[in-house]
């Protein structure tokens, strides 16, 4: 659990924080960030709340991002299983970006394993791609396929 410093930050500030990092470097590749964005309903019927709708115009690909941050033990453990199930049955592709050192050991097992959670946490104020934040880079490049931009140069095959 050991991934990132110690930092105070509320879900709404990991939220714009997430948000931010995917304007800043991928905005120039014509992705548009959203942030709480109306979509549908969930798998219990409520009104669903999107904290990151990320889309590029030109072709109309979108990633719906749900950001769940805890530094202390609390209730957003109990809200990932849901959470998880409920961007499954999203008709757009989704992820869970997480952060933090609150989760429980069977939570952050969960969410390790999961196809659909990256975890996430851009350097401020640089916001730029680290080991941090390689994991929603890799789920960018399979939605928007930006996979020049982070696959290194000099691992590229040549004769």
């Amino acid at each position: 659990m050991g991934r990132q410093a110690r930092t105070e930050m509320s879900g709404n500030g990991f939220r714009d924080l997430i948000a931010a990092y995917i304007h800043h470097q991928y905005g120039d590749q014509g992705l548009v960030v959203y942030r709480e964005v109306d979509l549908g309903k969930t798998i219990i019927a409520k009104d669903r709340q999107i904290d990151v709708f990320v889309m590029r115009p030109v072709d109309q690909k979108a990633i719906a991002i749900e950001c769940k941050y805890q530094d202390v033990q609390g209730t957003a453990d109990e809200k990932i299983p849901y959470a998880l199930d409920d961007l499954a049955a999203l008709w757009v592709p989704g992820c869970l970006v997480y952060a933090g050192r609150g989760w429980s050991k069977g939570v952050l097992h969960q969410l390790e394993a999961s196809r659909l959670a990256a975890y996430c946490l851009p350097e401020r104020p640089s916001l730029s791609r680290s080991k941090a934040t390689r994991e929603l880079d890799y789920i960018l490049a399979a939605t928007f396929g930006f996979w020049e931009q982070i696959l290194p140069a000099a691992k590229r095959y040549r004769r």
